[in-house]
């Protein structure tokens, strides 16, 4: 009875210790394990995958869809924010809806935040319609920025991600189209907001509506995307969200644990990069002039954007001055005389302008007498 006792326990604490060794979420080599079909992380700053897990298989993408119609409808919107009166065809649609009914008048932004927010199926309908003139035109419309972005393996049918067999996306072309999304400040806006206050028109009225993206409030620097479920999709999710300097663009097909799905590759994303900074504010050094009223001209530099890289690959990043070694007059203030370049395996990260501090006008030209005679006779003439 001891010794069964003393085997029973041995092997409880093998096994104890193999759970701590090699804990579920993670898989041996580092990478998490995830419960999606698909999924991929990217550096939303250079599109670097950072993770990935059948990227490429076309799956149905839901009201992930409506980050397409959305995105449209906004950029339509900042042309011609246009009123659109509700019919009965624009509703005419089952699933999640922001209660739209005919005679509704609401803007095409409004329209956006009621798709991104609570996925409305009604909104996404509407917003098609009054853009497109029918819901097919729209698609087209759809399909024609998705190759504009490089999404070579989706296609859309429907503005609200219902099912059908023809709309179909990878998670790799999903992640390409938050990054454009969030590329829009209108779309990052309400996209990250957990809660939004929609105008109508027609009734005067304002409802408040709850994002439906949880992630918003469970993960820290979460700042969006978008949610989507249908039987056959299963469960989809986009999400971005940014650390000091770091964004990152996470997507999930087919995921039944997709909230802790992308807060395991979220935060490996993070553990992955770093921010670098591209700050030249403190580099001046004189350059000769030729021909001016000064023989020299005070030179700066300026900040840029920063950059985000792998922790490996920051020692290999090289930063190069580009300037002249002299200038002909006149050089104005202000004026961009040359850049700092940063690059990494030849590739151009970041650069920063060179500026001149201060101005340099030509000299004056003094003549002999020779001189302003030949000019009198040339003036003759003339």
């Amino acid at each position: 009875m001891v010794v069964l006792l003393k085997k029973k326990i041995s092997l409880w604490l093998c096994l104890l210790f193999f759970s701590l060794s090699f804990p579920v979420s993670v898989w041996a080599d580092g990478q998490p394990q995830v419960s999606a079909k698909s999924a991929v992380l990217m550096n939303a700053d250079n599109g670097q995958v950072l993770y990935a897990k059948n990227e490429d298989d076309k799956r149905p993408m839901a009201s992930t869809t409506k980050i397409m119609t959305a995105l449209i409808t906004l950029e339509t919107a900042a042309v011609d924010n246009k009123i659109v009166t509700i019919t009965d065809s624009m509703v005419r649609v089952e699933g999640s809806s922001m209660g739209l009914k005919p005679g509704n008048k609401l803007s095409l932004k409004s329209l956006a935040e009621g798709m991104l927010v609570v996925s409305g199926n009604d909104a996404a309908n509407s917003a098609a319609i009054a853009i497109g003139g029918s819901l097919d035109a729209f698609a087209e419309l759809m399909n024609q920025r998705a190759q504009q972005l490089g999404m070579k393996d989706t296609h859309f049918v429907t503005p609200s991600g219902l099912d059908n067999s023809e709309h179909y996306t990878t998670a790799s072309d999903l992640a390409k189209l938050a990054m454009a999304a969030m590329q829009n400040p209108d779309f990052a806006a309400i996209a990250s907001q957990k809660a939004v206050t929609v105008q109508y028109v027609n009734p005067v009225q304002t409802i408040r509506f709850t994002n439906h993206n949880k992630l918003l409030s469970m993960y820290e620097g979460c700042i969006g995307v978008k949610t989507g479920f249908t039987k056959k999709s299963g469960r989809c999710l986009v999400s971005s969200a940014e650390r000091n300097g770091v964004c990152l663009v996470a997507v999930t097909l087919d995921a039944p644990d997709d909230w802790n799905d992308h807060q395991k590759i979220l935060n490996y994303g993070f553990a992955q990069l770093s921010s670098y900074p591209v700050d030249d504010s403190s580099f001046t050094v004189q350059i000769p002039v030729v021909g001016g009223s000064s023989n020299r001209i005070m030179v700066k530099g300026s900040t840029g954007k920063e950059i985000v890289v792998t922790a490996d690959e920051i020692p290999n990043i090289k930063r190069t001055v580009e300037l002249p070694s002299f200038f002909y007059a006149p050089v104005q203030e202000g004026q961009t005389l040359g850049v700092v370049r940063y690059t990494l395996n030849g590739k151009t990260l970041a650069t920063t302008d060179l500026i001149a501090d201060g101005q340099v006008p030509r000299a004056a030209i003094h003549k002999n007498r020779f001189q302003i005679f030949w000019d009198w006779v040339k003036n003759l003439f003339l």
